[in-house]
Protein backbone atom coordinates (compact mmCIF):
# COMPACT_ATOMS: atom_id res chain seq x y z
CA UNK A 1 0.00 0.00 0.00
CA UNK A 2 1.24 3.49 -0.94
CA UNK A 3 2.44 6.04 1.64
CA UNK A 4 -0.26 8.30 2.94
CA UNK A 5 0.24 12.29 0.93
CA UNK A 6 -0.54 13.80 4.03
CA UNK A 7 -0.41 12.74 7.66
CA UNK A 8 -0.69 14.94 11.42
CA UNK A 9 0.88 13.69 14.33
CA UNK A 10 -0.44 14.99 17.31
CA UNK A 11 -1.51 17.88 15.67
CA UNK A 12 -2.47 20.65 18.61
CA UNK A 13 -3.39 24.54 18.32
CA UNK A 14 -3.88 26.76 20.89
CA UNK A 15 -4.36 30.27 20.65
CA UNK A 16 -3.09 32.19 24.16
CA UNK A 17 -5.63 29.73 26.51
CA UNK A 18 -7.96 28.96 24.39
CA UNK A 19 -7.14 25.36 23.21
CA UNK A 20 -8.87 24.26 19.57
CA UNK A 21 -7.51 21.60 18.50
CA UNK A 22 -5.90 18.96 20.54
CA UNK A 23 -3.64 15.51 19.57
CA UNK A 24 -4.99 15.01 15.71
CA UNK A 25 -3.34 11.95 14.20
CA UNK A 26 -4.68 11.21 10.54
CA UNK A 27 -3.48 10.45 7.47
CA UNK A 28 -5.12 11.25 3.82
CA UNK A 29 -4.13 8.84 0.97
CA UNK A 30 -3.90 10.24 -2.34
CA UNK A 31 -7.23 10.12 -4.33
CA UNK A 32 -9.02 11.00 -1.03
CA UNK A 33 -12.07 13.45 -1.03
CA UNK A 34 -12.69 14.24 2.14
CA UNK A 35 -15.17 16.33 3.22
CA UNK A 36 -15.16 17.84 6.38
CA UNK A 37 -18.02 18.85 8.46
CA UNK A 38 -18.98 19.60 11.89
CA UNK A 39 -20.38 22.85 14.43
CA UNK A 40 -19.60 26.70 13.65
CA UNK A 41 -16.37 27.20 15.44
CA UNK A 42 -15.46 23.22 15.59
CA UNK A 43 -11.98 23.75 14.46
CA UNK A 44 -12.78 22.68 10.59
CA UNK A 45 -11.08 25.52 9.19
CA UNK A 46 -8.24 25.81 11.69
CA UNK A 47 -7.13 22.27 11.08
CA UNK A 48 -7.16 22.66 6.99
CA UNK A 49 -5.01 25.78 7.67
CA UNK A 50 -2.58 23.75 10.22
CA UNK A 51 -1.61 21.60 7.60
CA UNK A 52 -0.69 23.64 5.16
CA UNK A 53 0.75 26.29 7.54
CA UNK A 54 -1.17 29.41 6.80
CA UNK A 55 -1.68 28.60 11.09
CA UNK A 56 1.35 27.16 12.00
CA UNK A 57 0.44 24.06 14.72
CA UNK A 58 1.00 24.90 18.23
CA UNK A 59 2.88 21.57 18.26
CA UNK A 60 3.00 17.84 16.63
CA UNK A 61 4.01 17.00 13.12
CA UNK A 62 2.58 17.27 9.40
CA UNK A 63 3.94 14.98 6.91
CA UNK A 64 3.23 16.04 3.13
CA UNK A 65 4.89 13.01 0.30
CA UNK A 66 6.86 11.27 2.88
CA UNK A 67 8.68 14.73 4.17
CA UNK A 68 7.79 16.55 7.34
CA UNK A 69 6.62 20.37 7.01
CA UNK A 70 8.37 22.09 8.89
CA UNK A 71 8.49 26.54 9.30
CA UNK A 72 11.21 27.40 6.95
CA UNK A 73 10.31 29.57 4.14
CA UNK A 74 11.58 27.40 1.24
CA UNK A 75 10.00 24.51 2.78
CA UNK A 76 6.77 26.18 3.15
CA UNK A 77 6.44 27.78 -0.42
CA UNK A 78 7.64 24.25 -1.56
CA UNK A 79 4.87 23.11 0.09
CA UNK A 80 2.48 25.48 -1.05
CA UNK A 81 2.59 24.85 -4.26
CA UNK A 82 1.47 21.18 -3.78
CA UNK A 83 -1.05 21.64 -1.35
CA UNK A 84 -3.60 24.84 -3.41
CA UNK A 85 -5.97 26.40 -1.12
CA UNK A 86 -9.15 27.70 -2.28
CA UNK A 87 -11.11 29.86 -0.12
CA UNK A 88 -14.67 31.49 0.68
CA UNK A 89 -13.16 35.04 -0.49
CA UNK A 90 -11.70 33.76 -3.57
CA UNK A 91 -9.10 36.45 -3.02
CA UNK A 92 -8.55 37.52 -6.42
CA UNK A 93 -6.68 40.17 -7.39
CA UNK A 94 -8.90 43.18 -8.90
CA UNK A 95 -6.54 44.91 -10.88
CA UNK A 96 -6.03 42.00 -13.18
CA UNK A 97 -8.36 40.14 -15.62
CA UNK A 98 -9.12 36.31 -14.41
CA UNK A 99 -6.50 34.74 -17.26
CA UNK A 100 -3.83 37.07 -15.28
CA UNK A 101 -4.86 36.10 -12.19
CA UNK A 102 -5.00 32.18 -13.14
CA UNK A 103 -0.90 33.43 -14.69
CA UNK A 104 0.63 34.38 -11.72
CA UNK A 105 1.78 31.93 -10.24
CA UNK A 106 2.90 29.36 -12.81
CA UNK A 107 4.97 32.39 -13.96
CA UNK A 108 6.27 34.18 -10.70
CA UNK A 109 6.36 31.25 -8.76
CA UNK A 110 7.07 28.05 -11.31
CA UNK A 111 9.55 30.07 -13.96
CA UNK A 112 6.58 29.58 -16.99
CA UNK A 113 6.90 31.51 -19.72
CA UNK A 114 4.09 33.37 -20.03
CA UNK A 115 2.75 31.91 -22.89
CA UNK A 116 3.01 28.29 -21.56
CA UNK A 117 1.17 30.22 -18.55
CA UNK A 118 -1.37 31.93 -20.76
CA UNK A 119 -2.38 28.44 -22.76
CA UNK A 120 -2.27 26.68 -19.36
CA UNK A 121 -4.86 29.35 -17.97
CA UNK A 122 -6.94 29.48 -20.82
CA UNK A 123 -7.62 25.41 -21.00
CA UNK A 124 -8.41 26.02 -17.00
CA UNK A 125 -10.40 28.79 -17.35
CA UNK A 126 -12.32 26.45 -19.95
CA UNK A 127 -12.42 23.31 -17.91
CA UNK A 128 -14.75 25.77 -15.48
CA UNK A 129 -16.91 27.16 -17.65
CA UNK A 130 -15.26 30.54 -17.42
CA UNK A 131 -13.16 30.31 -21.09
CA UNK A 132 -15.46 33.05 -22.57
CA UNK A 133 -14.33 35.25 -20.04
CA UNK A 134 -10.67 35.58 -19.90
CA UNK A 135 -10.55 39.38 -20.11
CA UNK A 136 -12.91 40.02 -17.52
CA UNK A 137 -12.34 41.30 -13.97
CA UNK A 138 -13.23 40.47 -10.89
CA UNK A 139 -15.57 43.22 -10.23
CA UNK A 140 -17.85 42.44 -13.54
CA UNK A 141 -17.65 38.39 -12.36
CA UNK A 142 -21.01 36.75 -10.40
CA UNK A 143 -19.66 35.36 -6.81
CA UNK A 144 -20.12 31.90 -8.61
CA UNK A 145 -17.87 32.93 -11.43
CA UNK A 146 -15.26 34.75 -8.90
CA UNK A 147 -15.32 31.20 -7.40
CA UNK A 148 -14.73 29.27 -10.18
CA UNK A 149 -11.68 31.78 -11.40
CA UNK A 150 -10.25 31.01 -7.90
CA UNK A 151 -10.40 27.49 -8.40
CA UNK A 152 -8.81 27.59 -12.06
CA UNK A 153 -5.95 29.82 -10.63
CA UNK A 154 -5.59 27.31 -7.94
CA UNK A 155 -4.98 24.54 -10.51
CA UNK A 156 -2.91 26.60 -12.35
CA UNK A 157 -0.15 25.28 -10.01
CA UNK A 158 -0.38 21.69 -10.70
CA UNK A 159 -1.31 20.81 -6.93
CA UNK A 160 -1.07 17.70 -5.64
CA UNK A 161 -4.18 18.24 -3.07
CA UNK A 162 -6.59 21.37 -2.59
CA UNK A 163 -7.82 21.84 0.29
CA UNK A 164 -11.37 24.00 0.00
CA UNK A 165 -12.94 25.89 3.04
CA UNK A 166 -16.19 26.46 2.92
CA UNK A 167 -15.67 27.28 -0.94
CA UNK A 168 -19.86 28.36 -1.12
CA UNK A 169 -20.50 29.62 1.91
CA UNK A 170 -20.18 33.36 0.30
CA UNK A 171 -22.03 32.66 -2.85
CA UNK A 172 -26.05 33.64 -3.32
CA UNK A 173 -27.56 29.80 -3.26
CA UNK A 174 -28.41 29.94 -7.14
CA UNK A 175 -24.39 30.31 -7.57
CA UNK A 176 -23.42 27.22 -5.36
CA UNK A 177 -24.60 24.57 -8.16
CA UNK A 178 -22.15 26.11 -10.40
CA UNK A 179 -19.02 25.84 -8.06
CA UNK A 180 -19.94 22.49 -6.32
CA UNK A 181 -20.59 21.34 -10.24
CA UNK A 182 -17.08 21.95 -10.88
CA UNK A 183 -15.81 20.34 -7.75
CA UNK A 184 -17.26 17.14 -8.53
CA UNK A 185 -15.90 17.01 -12.11
CA UNK A 186 -12.10 17.38 -9.86
CA UNK A 187 -12.95 14.72 -7.56
CA UNK A 188 -13.89 12.48 -10.59
CA UNK A 189 -10.35 12.66 -12.04
CA UNK A 190 -8.48 11.69 -8.83
CA UNK A 191 -7.76 15.46 -7.23
CA UNK A 192 -6.90 14.55 -3.73
CA UNK A 193 -9.11 16.92 -1.65
CA UNK A 194 -9.89 18.19 1.36
CA UNK A 195 -13.45 20.02 1.70
CA UNK A 196 -14.39 22.11 4.66
CA UNK A 197 -18.64 22.28 3.79
CA UNK A 198 -22.20 23.02 5.54
CA UNK A 199 -23.49 20.92 1.78
CA UNK A 200 -24.61 17.56 3.67
CA UNK A 201 -26.02 16.60 0.31
CA UNK A 202 -22.93 17.41 -2.10
CA UNK A 203 -20.67 15.81 0.58
CA UNK A 204 -22.43 12.53 0.78
CA UNK A 205 -22.37 12.41 -2.69
CA UNK A 206 -18.63 13.40 -3.73
CA UNK A 207 -16.72 12.31 -0.96
CA UNK A 208 -15.05 8.68 -0.14
CA UNK A 209 -14.11 9.89 3.71
CA UNK A 210 -15.90 12.00 6.23
CA UNK A 211 -14.52 13.63 8.88
CA UNK A 212 -16.90 14.66 11.53
CA UNK A 213 -14.94 18.05 13.95
CA UNK A 214 -15.93 17.84 17.52
CA UNK A 215 -13.88 17.35 20.81
CA UNK A 216 -11.30 19.73 19.58
CA UNK A 217 -10.60 16.90 16.82
CA UNK A 218 -11.46 14.26 14.44
CA UNK A 219 -14.51 12.95 16.08
CA UNK A 220 -15.45 10.46 13.42
CA UNK A 221 -13.87 9.48 10.33
CA UNK A 222 -15.83 7.03 8.04
CA UNK A 223 -17.42 6.75 4.50
CA UNK A 224 -20.62 8.68 3.30
CA UNK A 225 -22.63 5.79 3.88
CA UNK A 226 -22.03 5.31 7.39
CA UNK A 227 -21.52 8.68 8.66
CA UNK A 228 -24.83 10.22 7.34
CA UNK A 229 -26.44 6.92 7.07
CA UNK A 230 -25.34 5.51 10.51
CA UNK A 231 -23.10 6.97 12.50
CA UNK A 232 -21.49 5.22 15.14
CA UNK A 233 -20.64 8.45 17.89
CA UNK A 234 -23.51 10.42 19.85
CA UNK A 235 -22.37 14.10 18.73
CA UNK A 236 -21.69 12.74 15.12
CA UNK A 237 -25.42 11.23 15.13
CA UNK A 238 -26.79 14.58 16.90
CA UNK A 239 -25.48 16.43 14.52
CA UNK A 240 -26.27 14.72 11.15
CA UNK A 241 -29.88 13.50 12.42
CA UNK A 242 -30.29 17.65 13.79
CA UNK A 243 -31.21 16.79 17.45
CA UNK A 244 -32.36 19.57 19.43
CA UNK A 245 -32.56 19.33 23.44
CA UNK A 246 -33.98 20.53 26.46
CA UNK A 247 -33.65 20.01 30.08
CA UNK A 248 -35.19 20.79 33.25
CA UNK A 249 -34.18 19.81 36.80
CA UNK A 250 -37.06 19.17 38.75
CA UNK A 251 -36.74 19.95 42.60
CA UNK A 252 -39.75 18.76 44.54
CA UNK A 253 -39.46 20.95 46.99
CA UNK A 254 -39.45 24.15 45.11
CA UNK A 255 -40.67 22.89 41.88
CA UNK A 256 -42.88 25.12 39.56
CA UNK A 257 -44.90 23.32 37.38
CA UNK A 258 -45.96 25.76 35.49
CA UNK A 259 -42.31 27.30 34.63
CA UNK A 260 -41.54 24.03 33.52
CA UNK A 261 -43.91 23.95 31.11
CA UNK A 262 -43.47 27.43 29.64
CA UNK A 263 -39.38 26.81 29.07
CA UNK A 264 -40.66 23.50 27.34
CA UNK A 265 -43.09 25.06 25.34
CA UNK A 266 -40.68 27.55 24.21
CA UNK A 267 -38.01 25.49 23.12
CA UNK A 268 -41.22 23.10 21.27
CA UNK A 269 -41.93 26.62 19.48
CA UNK A 270 -38.37 27.03 18.36
CA UNK A 271 -38.89 23.43 16.44
CA UNK A 272 -41.92 24.82 14.96
CA UNK A 273 -44.35 22.29 17.04
CA UNK A 274 -48.11 23.94 16.44
CA UNK A 275 -50.16 24.67 19.52
CA UNK A 276 -51.85 21.12 19.77
CA UNK A 277 -49.19 19.10 19.07
CA UNK A 278 -47.54 20.82 22.22
CA UNK A 279 -51.00 20.56 24.30
CA UNK A 280 -50.20 17.24 23.59
CA UNK A 281 -46.86 17.34 24.65
CA UNK A 282 -48.06 19.06 28.10
CA UNK A 283 -50.55 16.06 29.06
CA UNK A 284 -48.03 13.31 28.88
CA UNK A 285 -45.63 16.10 31.39
CA UNK A 286 -48.56 16.33 33.67
CA UNK A 287 -49.37 13.00 34.22
CA UNK A 288 -45.53 11.52 34.15
CA UNK A 289 -44.86 14.40 36.63
CA UNK A 290 -47.47 14.14 38.92
CA UNK A 291 -47.92 9.98 38.84
CA UNK A 292 -43.96 9.14 38.36
CA UNK A 293 -41.45 12.09 39.60
CA UNK A 294 -43.26 14.36 42.84
CA UNK A 295 -43.92 10.45 43.96
CA UNK A 296 -40.37 9.84 44.14
CA UNK A 297 -40.36 11.95 47.02
CA UNK A 298 -38.62 15.16 48.76
CA UNK A 299 -35.05 15.36 47.96
CA UNK A 300 -34.80 13.34 44.62
CA UNK A 301 -33.37 15.54 41.75
CA UNK A 302 -35.00 14.55 38.66
CA UNK A 303 -34.00 15.65 34.88
CA UNK A 304 -36.60 16.14 32.28
CA UNK A 305 -35.40 16.01 29.28
CA UNK A 306 -36.83 16.59 25.68
CA UNK A 307 -34.48 15.28 22.46
CA UNK A 308 -36.44 16.38 18.98
CA UNK A 309 -35.04 14.41 16.20
CA UNK A 310 -35.57 16.94 13.06
CA UNK A 311 -34.74 14.60 10.14
CA UNK A 312 -37.52 11.92 11.75
CA UNK A 313 -39.73 14.37 13.57
CA UNK A 314 -39.94 12.62 16.69
CA UNK A 315 -39.84 13.66 19.94
CA UNK A 316 -38.82 11.89 23.12
CA UNK A 317 -39.53 13.10 26.76
CA UNK A 318 -37.20 11.81 29.38
CA UNK A 319 -37.31 11.78 32.90
CA UNK A 320 -33.48 10.57 34.71
CA UNK A 321 -33.23 10.32 38.43
CA UNK A 322 -29.54 12.43 39.06
CA UNK A 323 -29.60 11.19 42.84
CA UNK A 324 -29.13 7.47 42.07
CA UNK A 325 -32.56 6.37 44.34
CA UNK A 326 -35.35 6.68 42.22
CA UNK A 327 -37.85 4.56 40.73
CA UNK A 328 -40.70 5.46 38.35
CA UNK A 329 -43.69 3.71 38.97
CA UNK A 330 -45.41 3.81 35.25
CA UNK A 331 -46.70 0.33 35.90
CA UNK A 332 -47.96 1.40 39.30
CA UNK A 333 -49.67 4.59 37.66
CA UNK A 334 -53.32 4.76 37.89
CA UNK A 335 -55.08 3.27 35.07
CA UNK A 336 -56.22 6.61 33.56
CA UNK A 337 -53.10 7.83 33.81
CA UNK A 338 -51.29 4.97 31.59
CA UNK A 339 -53.83 5.71 29.11
CA UNK A 340 -53.34 9.60 28.93
CA UNK A 341 -49.73 8.79 28.11
CA UNK A 342 -50.27 5.68 26.22
CA UNK A 343 -52.81 7.51 24.23
CA UNK A 344 -50.39 10.03 22.83
CA UNK A 345 -47.25 8.21 22.59
CA UNK A 346 -45.90 5.72 20.46
CA UNK A 347 -43.70 3.61 23.09
CA UNK A 348 -43.03 3.86 26.68
CA UNK A 349 -39.90 2.99 28.56
CA UNK A 350 -39.64 2.65 32.30
CA UNK A 351 -36.99 1.17 34.80
CA UNK A 352 -35.26 1.99 37.91
CA UNK A 353 -34.32 5.27 37.65
CA UNK A 354 -35.84 6.54 34.24
CA UNK A 355 -38.45 6.73 32.07
CA UNK A 356 -38.75 7.38 28.07
CA UNK A 357 -41.63 8.12 25.98
CA UNK A 358 -41.47 8.29 22.48
CA UNK A 359 -43.97 11.16 20.72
Amino acid sequence: MSSPLISARGLCKSYGDLEVLRNIDVDINRGDVISIIGPSGCGKSTFTRCLNFLDPPTSGEVWFDGKKVDGDPKSLQALRRKMGMVFQSFNLFSNMTIVENAMLGPVNLLGMGRQEAYDLSMDLLETVGLGHKPLAYPDELSGGQKQRAAIARTLAMGPEAIIFDEPTSALDPTMVGEVLGVMMALAEKGTTMLIVTHEMNFAKNVSNRVFYMDEKGIYEDGSPEQIFGDPVRPRTRDFIFHVKTFSYEIRPGSFDFYEMLGQAGAFLRRQLFDDARIQRVFHVLDEAVNHSVLEAGDGVRTLLGLRYTERTDELEVSFTDVSGSAAYPYEGMDELARRVIDGYTKSVDASAGSLVIQM
